[in-house]
């Protein structure tokens, strides 16, 4: 298990397609806003626009995901990115427009190309071996949390320096450019494996028994997107310059990156459900701890160990999710888990907005670190529950093999036949869980 076997070109030219599919996303909400800040209303304005932008992701991730098919997943992906980019240039190059006009094109830009986030990390493992696939999503975790932490600087210095519509038309760029990098990935992946097939019911449901790893994973973002939101006013509660924001939620970024890269470097004990409480509970600590240190200092390190601890946290979900479903659902499981994600940030906005009325900044994020801490042990008990399930069935199964061969007397009961195998396979999936 080492980095050396995703170092090759058609990783790089992942990652420079992924690049310019994820910046915008990226950009986005904050560039809406500062596209119309300067009308009257502005911030509101800028607000609802980038709400929108959200929902569409939420509702475009799960519709599109659960449309993506591997033997042609890159047509999808290309319409997806190129309808995606129209959006970002309407927005850029129509500033001025009614905000209806804004809203339709923010709705477009953030729906279109929702499912691209799945298809693009189900085909990143698709092209490293077996093996490698957790330091696949390890380089795919760094380069997020690079993405998130340039982001926000690029789009204040653009709009602020130049003009409020750039950071939109780079954003509809660089989308554009994502395109090229697709043209020279495969066009399809596992399409010589049919699991996971069936109609649209077929697939909802095999969707919706991986349930415990959605709650979980939009869990782990859900408390950091409420420091995010809330640190302004806790800044300011502290008797801190809101300029730090900046900074601060960059160190969160890098932070997330190193622990992104850790956790590829070896094998790491024990079962991923139980790591993902570890690290979540982890995660918990620092950003209470966030809440409560008075010094810039303190509340610095803290975010920074957060951010650590949350990609790993992330990284095992998307690993927990490999395990849940089988290979053709997964590119539309990781969409659901995207949309589950943006729900959860989302609610984390209007919870921060309702509590930052009644209660302290501190409080606020004390309150949502009890939220957090209620969704992941709601996660780690459907995931446990649906293991004992599974151990029960294979249990039943093993246990039934051997006497119906002894009945039939066709085989010696020391010699492994075809239930035999199949209880292998079962405590097999169970041992990779535990080595991932």
């Amino acid at each position: 298990m080492t980095y050396r076997d995703v170092a090759t070109k058609q990783v790089l030219t992942w990652t420079l397609t992924a690049v310019g599919a994820r910046m915008p996303v990226a950009m986005a909400p904050l560039a809406v806003v500062f596209l119309v800040r300067e009308r009257p209303g502005g911030y509101s304005l800028g607000a609802i626009l980038a709400a929108v932008y959200v929902l569409g992701e939420i509702v475009g991730a799960p519709v599109l995901g659960l449309r993506l098919r591997h033997e042609r997943a890159r047509l999808h992906l290309a319409v997806g990115l190129g309808v995606g980019a129209v959006g970002f240039a309407g927005l850029g190059g129509f500033p001025a427009a009614h905000p209806v006009a804004l809203a339709g094109f923010a709705l477009v830009a953030g729906a279109a190309p929702a499912a691209s986030t799945g298809g693009l990390r189900t085909l990143l493992t698709a092209l490293v071996p077996q093996r490698a696939v957790t330091q696949a999503l390890s380089v795919e975790s760094m380069l997020t949390a690079g993405v998130w932490a340039v982001s926000p600087a690029a789009v204040a210095g653009l709009a602020l320096g130049i003009a409020p519509r750039v950071p939109l038309l780079l954003a509809a760029a660089l989308m554009a450019s994502s395109l090229v990098g697709l043209c020279f990935l495969p066009a399809a992946w596992g399409a010589d494996d049919t699991s996971g097939g069936g109609g649209g019911g077929a697939r909802i449901r095999v969707l919706a028994g991986a349930w415990p790893v959605y709650v979980t994973g939009a869990a782990s973002l859900t408390l950091l997107g409420l420091a995010e939101l809330v640190l302004p006013a806790l800044l300011e509660q502290r008797g801190v310059g809101v300029g730090w924001s900046g900074p601060l939620l960059t160190g969160m970024a890098v932070g997330g990156g190193l622990g992104a890269f850790a956790y590829g470097l070896r094998s790491w004990p024990g079962l991923l459900r139980t790591r993902s409480v570890v690290l979540m509970s982890g995660t918990s600590v620092c950003v209470t701890l966030a809440a409560l240190i008075p010094d810039v200092l303190g509340i610095a390190a803290a975010l920074a160990v957060g951010g650590t601890l949350q990609t790993g946290a992330m990284l095992t979900r998307n690993l927990s999710l490999r395990e849940a479903l089988p290979p053709n659902a997964l590119a539309a499981g990781y969409s659901v888990m995207y949309a589950a994600a943006g729900a959860g940030y989302a609610a984390t906005g209007s919870l921060a907005g309702a509590l930052l009325r009644v209660v302290a900044p501190s409080t606020a994020i004390l309150a949502g670190v009890g939220l957090t801490l209620a969704l992941t042990t709601l996660g780690w008990w459907g995931e446990a529950r649906h293991a004992a399930r599974s151990v029960q069935g294979g249990d039943t199964a093993v246990a039934s093999g051997p006497a119906d061969r002894r009945r039939a007397g066709s085989q010696p009961s020391g010699v492994p036949g075809p239930e035999g195998s199949e209880g292998s396979a079962v405590g097999g999936r169970g041992d990779s869980e535990g080595r991932l």
